[in-house]
């Protein structure tokens, strides 16, 4: 509404011509400005294509609330008048074509703040105009709903800043307007005063004469005290602007590090265009006021007495012209040299950027040494750390998105120069940047500006094998880092209070899933990671170390915390998200808390836990009678990412009919019937004419247990992988056709597979095992 305000100001002085060309009486009075001004300002009218007739279902969703708010204000007003010009504006208002409407509201608002002496479209946005039906209300505009750092939404806050910072230049531009009157005024008087003819009377004339006298004098007296407040609120107002920038500039520095925390799974409303309008408003505030100094100057015959004024413009221009351009789109975090990856960088005053030249904007490879000499007198030596292929890109203009932006497609690090490492320090630990550098001239300024900015930390790598250990480097530096901190400094050690949240989010985030990790989940990973199997332990007050966390081996384990972890995230990612969404996994727990939950339930009950002896497994833990008729804990061997390609989590499980219930007592098969591969319809015969065949999962030893609805059969058997015979038995031209006497010692229902279609035996070391050789599907 500041805008609506503002324009009031200059409304009245306006003649009855100009006011009907900017407010069409036909098509939108200047009435339904007056009353719906708030609203109107905070409706995405910049976002509309005119041309697009799709989005005629949003334009009518506008104009639909312009009359149902148009007959709220009249039904609210107490005066009959007032009341029926209201009805009848509403009336009039559902009678203009949508788009219409939509063109003519945007063209009003344009022409205000070219009156108002602003810079570019005040632009309010709420997302896709897609996603407001057609007759709801639209949304009112809320660009960042979070506040920083506890403080109050900063877009909010910068919109009060340059609702102040334009009233100011406003009364700035008046004095100067009302100086001029004063001064014309005062040059007629002067002159009318020497003009006086002698013809009156010397009475009259002394009369007339003090009359002048003290007319002039009182014109003079407001002269100077008009120029009194012009200078003062020039100061005023440069402080603002100093204030408003600062805050600007936090706010960048603030998405940036909320850029850094997405990487980990942490919210982020990656939308630019906010922070964009503020830098354009700012500079435009910049550029009026120093013409007005400039004014002041002339005015006083010199401009000596504001150079410092024209000085603090000139630094706060050259700081926001250097703090506008940000990473948009990051490359990856872990690079792999001779592979290739891309990125964008976004300039927020492109708008602004003087035409002709193209500007080149060039990419480097930095050191965590370089990066913290960056902004510091000879920060970037010419040492070049790493080669990079394709590191050149030019900044562009994209007129339909208002923005400008050098895309870097097809880059590639061919090479990289390592530091010296200090201790046990891994290459996967040590961390990289992209520095990006331009030459930058803007639209009414007499020079060009070096800008430059810098990509969040990369960890380069040279085999894929490093993969698991640069990406716990990145997850360390994502989650821990402080915001403006000094690149790249991360603590050595956090709590486990910050670690927590961290394995929560990124679990989330990498799964692509909703559900968090629980507290039972979390409890397990803090006795794991701590080695300490109480499950009573309270682990809120302890540090977590780099250390504990990907330096050194779990208790009795070849990996450690985080390659564990990662390998959970990595087959849940793949093959169970949609069972640990809806709930069926419970995921991270020990096997003392196993003990305790699953004590008193009955046989075949059972749960789905992850594996801690192993990366990337999931196992079933369920409940079988023991041998003195008690209940006992079982654990199958666990299904890894390879199994389950083979066959699915769901027909494992419904394989095994000695489980019959899942944690806490819901049937196997109304849980994870949907999951059954033959919900999706029988298997058709193969094109040859052969029967399709199928693998069926069992467990070794289950015939000790059965299920309490159901006994094993003979022809159920334990997979093959349990049975193995070395190479050396066999003859050198060993086929399928000699492996019928030999399993059949060692498996006795051998008869019941088909051996004809067994594949050839292939060339293999005497060391390796039969059925491997034989390369035949042993995860049933």
């Amino acid at each position: 509404m500041a805008q609506w305000e503002q324009m009031k100001l200059l409304v009245q002085r306006l003649p009855t011509q100009a006011l009907s060309e900017l407010y069409p009486p036909s098509t939108f009075p200047m009435d339904v400005r007056h009353y719906l001004a708030s609203w109107i300002e905070d409706q995405p009218w910049e976002e509309f294509d005119v041309e697009n007739m799709e989005q005629e279902p949003q334009a009518q969703s506008l104009a639909s609330n312009i009359e149902q708010l148009l007959l709220e204000q009249a039904q609210q007003h107490q005066n009959v008048l007032e009341r029926m010009r209201l009805q009848d504006f509403s009336r009039k208002m559902g009678m203009v074509q949508p788009m219409m409407l939509v063109r003519t509201v945007r063209e009003i608002l344009r022409k205000e703040r070219q009156f108002l002496g602003l810079t570019g479209p005040r632009r309010a946005h709420f997302g896709h105009l897609g996603q407001c039906p057609p007759g709801q209300a639209v949304p009112r505009l809320s660009p960042s709903p979070r506040a920083v750092n506890g403080n109050p939404n900063p877009v909010t806050k910068s919109n009060q800043d340059m609702d102040n910072l334009v009233l100011k230049v406003l009364e700035i531009r008046n004095c100067r307007q009302q100086m001029h009157e004063l001064q014309g005024e005062l040059n007629w008087e002067r002159q009318d005063g020497e003009s006086m003819s002698s013809p009156m009377h010397s009475s009259e004339l002394d009369k007339s004469q003090l009359e002048k006298q003290q007319r002039i004098q009182q014109l003079e007296y407001k002269y100077q005290e008009y120029g009194k407040k012009r200078v003062q609120l020039l100061h005023e107002t440069i402080v603002i602007l100093q204030e408003c920038q600062k805050r600007l500039i936090q706010r960048i520095k603030d998405w940036r590090w909320e850029q850094h925390q997405a990487s980990i799974g942490a919210p982020f409303d990656e939308n630019l265009v906010p922070l964009q309008t503020w830098c354009e408003q700012l500079l435009g505030v910049n550029v009026q006021l120093r013409q007005e100094v400039i004014l002041v100057g002339q005015d006083h015959g010199s401009s000596e007495p504001f150079a410092d004024m024209q000085d603090r413009l000139g630094m706060l221009l050259k700081t926001l012209i250097q703090s506008s351009m940000v990473v948009d789109k990051q490359p990856p975090q872990v690079i792999k040299t001779q592979s290739k990856f891309s990125t964008t960088v976004r300039y927020l005053l492109g708008e602004k950027v003087a035409t002709g030249k193209p500007i080149l904007l060039r990419a480097q490879i930095v050191t965590e040494v370089q990066a913290r000499n960056l902004g510091q007198p000879g920060g970037i030596t010419t040492e070049n750390v790493g080669e990079l292929i394709n590191s050149t890109a030019i900044l562009e203009h994209n007129p339909s998105s208002k923005s400008m932006c050098a895309n870097f497609r097809n880059m590639s690090i061919k090479k990289i120069k390592r530091a010296d490492r200090k201790g046990s320090e891994s290459v996967t630990e040590e961390k990289f940047a992209i520095l990006f550098t331009a030459d930058i001239a803007i639209t009414g300024c007499d020079t060009a500006y070096g800008v430059q900015t810098i990509t969040l930390p990369v960890v380069v790598i040279v085999h894929g094998s490093q993969d698991n250990n640069a990406m716990a480097t990145i997850v360390w530096d994502c989650a821990f880092s402080e915001p403006n901190r000094i690149p790249f400094v991360v603590p050595e050690r956090v709590p486990w209070t910050q670690m927590r949240l961290t394995l929560s989010r990124k679990f989330m985030s990498e799964v692509g899933t909703n559900r968090c990790l629980d507290d039972n989940n979390l409890h397990f990973l803090a006795q794991k990671i701590f080695n300490k199997p109480d499950i009573s332990e309270d682990f809120s007050n302890l540090l977590v170390t780099w250390s504990q966390f990907n330096k050194e081996v779990l208790p009795g384990r070849p990996f450690t915390f985080w390659q564990w972890f990662d390998g959970v995230m990595e087959l849940t990612k793949k093959h169970l998200a949609r069972y640990w969404s809806d709930g069926l996994i419970f995921g991270f727990i020990g096997k003392q808390h196993l003990h305790v939950i699953l004590q008193n339930k009955p046989n075949g009950t059972f749960l789905l836990r992850f594996s801690d002896s192993e990366i990337g497994g999931i196992t079933i833990a369920y409940v079988a009678p023991a041998e003195n008729g008690g209940r006992r804990i079982q654990n199958i061997q666990p299904f890894t990412k390879r199994d389950l390609e083979i066959r699915c989590l769901g027909d494992r499980i419904r394989d095994l009919e000695f489980i019959t219930h899942v944690y806490p007592d819901l049937p196997k098969n109304d849980v994870f019937g949907p999951y059954y591969s033959d919900m999706l319809g029988p298997i058709p015969p193969t094109t040859e004419g052969y029967l399709p065949t199928t693998i069926t999962t069992t467990v070794v030893g289950a015939r000790d247990h059965p299920s309490p609805s159901s006994s094993l059969t003979d022809v159920q058997m334990a997979p093959f992988s349990q049975f193995t015979v070395p190479m050396s038995q066999f003859p050198q031209d060993f086929s399928p056709s000699h492996a019928a006497p030999l399993v059949a010692a060692v498996y006795p229902h051998f008869e019941d597979f088909p051996i004809a279609n067994m594949p050839a035996n292939q060339a293999g070391t005497p060391d390796e095992m039969f059925l491997q050789d034989l390369d035949f599907d042993t995860s049933m």
